[in-house]
């Protein structure tokens, strides 16, 4: 990965809900950075609110939810009504790990959440470059395209 100084985009990120997790974010986290991204880290024990709160404060590109305790569904179904609700209905919203408690064939558990209004959805042990791809795609950044 290639450094950056001008940050790319704003993104917040964090572990929602009472998921203690935090070693997959904060791997990502540092990616992120390096990539050229501004992150603003929420760390764990966020509920939705928080991460609308600090991306409407911050006037964050992107909000990254992770999740590992495998509640998801019941902690983020509400995120994109509310993002729309606080006025930030086009904000990217991209939420990985291990989602589900239950034994789902992944395609059925990434379709769940894009229905939720999840621009994209990551597996457990998706490596940092996949989102860092998927965000410079989605913001238009990297190769000729300026990031706005």
């Amino acid at each position: 990965m290639e450094f950056n100084s001008k940050p790319k985009g704003i993104l917040v990120t964090g572990v929602i809900g009472e998921d203690v997790h935090v070693t997959g974010i904060r791997i990502l986290e540092h990616a992120l950075r390096n990539a050229g991204f501004k992150v603003v880290s929420l760390g764990i024990h966020n509920f939705d609110n928080d991460f609308i709160n600090a991306a409407i404060e911050t006037k964050a590109d992107a909000i990254l939810v992770s999740s590992l305790a495998g509640h998801a569904k019941m902690l983020v179904q509400d995120l994109r009504s509310k993002c729309i609700e606080a006025g930030i209905d086009a904000i990217l919203l991209y939420l990985g790990g291990q989602l589900v408690v239950e034994k789902k064939d992944w395609p059925d558990v990434e379709k769940m959440f894009l229905d939720m209004g999840f621009n994209r959805v990551y597996p457990p042990f998706t490596v940092p470059d996949h989102p860092i791809s998927d965000l410079k795609t989605d913001l238009g950044v990297g190769g000729n395209k300026p990031w706005k």
